[in-house]
């Protein structure tokens, strides 16, 4: 099955820690690497201002996987922690990494603190233009247009810009 993760890095070596978290996903069984957006660095949406200084990088690692989806949730988080993220109340605050399972083929789950389609994903100019970059005319289930659609139907601005074409 074929899965795009979204990882997102505002703290810290920002780039290695991308790097790094797809080079573990990748180390995952039965999965193997199929494409990637390029690094987009992005201003930070719903956070405190004292934040809003603190720019992401943000891109779209795709894999293919015969994993079940609840493994993964796991997997990410072991991932997430082992890069130093420390979970707090704040669901906004800075993060050295952020990995979120955008979409898993045709699946729809919602239970276990699992949501696949990603509930936000269409919304998020940082999600949908990298995604846009190597699947543009994906329709993700429940959403009924292509990525390339929805990105046009995103407000221009959100302060988007690539960081690096290839990583």
């Amino acid at each position: 099955m074929e899965i795009g993760f979204s990882l997102g890095s505002n703290l810290n070596n920002r780039k290695r820690l991308l790097v790094q978290a797809k080079t573990l996903l990748l180390s995952a069984p039965r999965t193997h690497f199929l494409d990637q957006s390029p690094i987009y660095e992005t201003t930070p949406v719903d956070v405190k201002p004292e934040y809003q200084d603190m720019a992401y990088l943000n891109s779209i690692v795709i894999l293919e996987s015969e994993l079940p989806l609840e493994s993964w949730l796991s997997y990410i988080g072991k991932i997430e922690d082992n890069l130093g993220r420390i979970r707090s109340k704040d669901r906004n605050s800075p993060r050295p990494i952020d990995i979120d399972i955008i979409y898993a083929g045709d699946q729809i789950i919602d239970s276990g603190g699992l949501e696949v389609p990603h509930p936000r994903w269409a919304e998020r100019r940082f999600v949908v233009q990298p995604l846009c970059d190597v699947r543009p005319t994906l329709v993700i289930p429940e959403s009924h247009k292509p990525a390339a659609e929805i990105l046009q139907s995103l407000p221009p601005d959100e302060g988007l810009s690539v960081f690096d074409e290839r990583w």
